[in-house]
């Protein structure tokens, strides 16, 4: 018997996060694990009466290719995922993986070329998001792989993620509009504002907003989502951060990153575990050490972390922050082929102060 949370969570992708309307070229990008979710999206889809086009991916691929690929083959950008992020109207994405340490045994320095080469799509694809030509969702399907990150049994991952969704709520979007106005409330009271401080345990940072606009992530473009961001005054972030959690990517947990700034740029980076790869990502090109977002997790149901920074960047007493690429829409000029979040927990004592007036303490809201 198929889960209804299925069905649920495919609605609130087509209907609520991308907007589906007739006519739209939807690619629904997943592996085969994915399936049961694939079936329903393609259905609600035509239902919308847009076109879907079902892109399955298969674990092993991205593996085979860092290992067997030459230069020119490493830099080539697929047509596919060219069409798709310059033409198409809407984008489903749906983590399904098998196996999320796939690429641990990469050579970083391939990881790195590949994603030089692929800047000019991602620059596509967040100026097309800006512009609102490009509707796009990220979400995950659960997998055991998934599960055992997250040190569950499947079943149990499934109630965590159809939760953290508001798949299994009566009535999804209703939800979701509800944490779209908790947020708003907050992005209006920062409007304006210039300055921000940030002090705890594991941060002591300014950073300036002045000119910036904060984002209300309320589930249309990550789902689950409940954040709000920003994008930092490029040259403007001074002082340190300890990241309370490993920062999870391509394949590899980075474990006790500090990273200290000056001028805006990440001038000293530390790392207990995988360092060499921190600083590889760093190095990767001129804006992979300027902040592109600073952000405020405000997801009181994703209440742990699970090493899927979809979930963990939006944990309900957080701060995350994105070395690299900015999102156009809230000001950012800046531009990289990397875009890599990192968490910090304010629950231990954490403050953040605008305008020198007190906006957040131990991971509450107090405005």
């Amino acid at each position: 018997m198929s889960d209804p949370r299925v069905g649920n969570l495919a609605r609130i992708l087509v209907e609520y996060s991308t907007g589906v309307r007739p006519g739209d070229h939807v690619a629904i990008v997943a592996g085969p694990a994915a399936a049961p979710l694939v079936r329903e999206v393609y259905r609600h889809v035509l239902r919308a009466g847009g076109h879907p086009y079902p892109l399955v991916t298969i674990d092993g691929l991205p593996e085979i290719l860092y290992r067997e690929a030459g230069d020119e083959q490493l830099a080539h950008v697929s047509r596919i995922d060219a069409l798709v992020r310059g033409e198409f109207e809407v984008l489903v994405n749906i983590g399904s993986a098998v196996n999320t340490r796939g690429l641990s045994g990469v050579d970083p320095a391939r990881q790195q070329a590949r994603a030089q080469a692929h800047a000019g799509l991602m620059r596509t694809f967040m100026e097309r998001s800006a512009a609102g030509s490009l509707r796009w969702v990220s979400t995950l399907f659960p997998t055991d792989a998934y599960a055992q990150d997250a040190e569950m049994s499947l079943a149990d991952f499934e109630d965590y993620v159809f939760g953290a969704t508001y798949a299994d709520a009566p009535d999804a979007v209703a939800e979701w509009r509800a944490v779209h106005d908790m947020q708003q409330r907050l992005v209006d009271w920062l409007a304006g504002r210039s300055r921000v401080r940030v002090e705890g345990p594991n941060v002591d940072m300014t950073l300036s907003i002045a000119g910036r606009t904060f984002i209300n992530s309320d589930g249309r473009h990550n789902m689950p989502s409940g954040e709000i961001f920003t994008a930092p005054v490029e040259d403007s972030v001074e002082g340190w951060v300890r990241f309370s959690y490993p920062a999870v990517t391509q394949g590899r947990e980075v474990e006790g990153i500090e990273l200290r700034f000056q001028r805006g740029r990440v001038v000293h980076a530390t790392a207990e575990k995988n360092e060499a790869f921190l600083l590889s990502q760093l190095d990767t090109d001129e804006g992979a050490r300027t902040l592109g977002e600073w952000a405020i997790g405000t997801n009181r149901k994703i209440d742990r972390f699970i090493k899927n920074i979809l979930f963990d960047e939006k944990i309900g007493g957080t701060i995350h922050m994105a070395v690299g690429a900015g999102y156009p829409e809230t000001g950012s000029t800046n531009r990289s082929a990397v875009h890599w979040d990192m968490i910090c927990d304010m629950r231990n004592g954490g403050r953040i102060l605008v305008d020198d007036e007190l906006f957040y303490e131990s991971g509450e809201f107090v405005v």
